[in-house]
Order: C-alpha cells, then structure tokens, then sequence
C-alpha cells in the first residue's frame, strides 16, 4: 500500500520552498504519494501564538545563515525576498483553486519561483498579474478563481485543520499520526515512509 506524506506548506515561508524542492526525490525513494495542503502560515501562527523568527533579532539572522547552508548544501538555488514578509493570502487561494487540478504543480513552481529563486514582491497584484501571465496563467481567470467563496472557505478548512493537527509553522509534514515540523526534517519523513 503506498504511504502518504501531507505537505502542509505557505509559498511565504522560504522553508517550504526548500522542503518542496527537496520532497520529489524523498518520494521518488521512498514510493509515496505527497498530498501538497495549501494552509495560511500567518493564520495558523495568530491560532497558536507562535511568531516569525524574523521578530528576534538575533534568530532572525541565524535563521537566514541556515537556511543559506541547507540550500547550498542541498543544491537549492535561494535568493531571500528583499520584500519578505509578503502576505500571501492571494496565492494561497490561487493554490487553493488549482488543488487538485493539472495546474496545480505548475502553478506552485511559478509561485515557489517567483518568491524565492527571481525575488519579486508577490503581494503587488500587479506583480501578481505579469508573473502569472508569463507562466501562460490568465490573470483575470485565476484573480476570479480566488476569489470564490469556496475557494476562500476551502482554504480556511486546510489552515483550520493543520491547527488541529497540532501544526504551528510551516513546512509542517504528516505521515499517518507522525507530524514532523521545518525541512530539516525531511530525512525523518523519509524513514517514516520507508
């Protein structure tokens, strides 16, 4: 029977960019199926009270030394947003909307892309619009898309439920009951597929 790891991702959080380029190859190995759970990083931390590392000074700047290591480390091409924080709200409903769909893939690496490999300010919907126009995405079609009131209760549920899961940041991963927290996790993931 083939396992299932849940990905529980925010295409804001440089985290999950580096669990996403890393998680085809862990399910290459291991033969499982990755269930990719679009959730709003920002309304999971308010639920549990976590905060963003960036807030204390000194994590903050480890926090950017680490993931710079892991990235060159694990060959992740990783430019860190000069607009970082960016609220993704419109992203992750776009991911929402796309769930499920051929177009979710390539409009995950559009998004993971364009945020961390070609840094642009993702919250600008003008920005928004041209990026996804050039990835052969019609903006005003994915602009109505999200927002659909499905799409937007949709995407409330996901966040909703990895909370429940006990999920307080992201990239948050389930293998059945096993939840395992941050990318550097990811060869823990690996053995709880296997």
């Amino acid at each position: 029977m083939t396992k299932t790891v849940e990905f529980l991702f925010d295409v804001g959080s440089p985290t999950s960019y580096l669990a996403y380029r890393r998680l085809p190859a862990v399910a290459a190995r291991t033969g499982a199926h990755v269930d990719y759970i679009p959730v709003l990083l920002g309304g999971i931390m308010k639920a549990t009270g976590n905060a963003p590392p960036g807030l204390v000074a000194a994590r903050g700047r480890w926090m950017g030394i680490d993931m710079a290591r892991y990235a060159r480390r694990e060959g992740i091409p990783l430019a860190m947003n000069p607009d970082f924080p960016i609220n993704t709200i419109t992203m992750m409903r776009l991911l929402t909307a796309a769930r499920g769909t051929a177009d979710f893939m390539p409009l995950l690496e559009t998004l993971f892309v364009a945020m961390w490999q070609e840094p642009r300010n993702m919250a600008d919907p003008a920005v928004l619009a041209a990026t996804l126009a050039a990835a052969g995405f019609d903006p005003a079609v994915w602009h109505e898309r999200a927002n659909d009131a499905e799409v937007k209760a949709a995407l409330i549920k996901a966040t909703d439920y990895a909370i429940s899961r006990g999920a307080f940041g992201a990239p948050t991963f389930f293998v059945g009951e096993e939840f395992f927290f941050g990318q550097d996790r990811l060869d823990w993931v690996e053995a709880a597929l296997a």
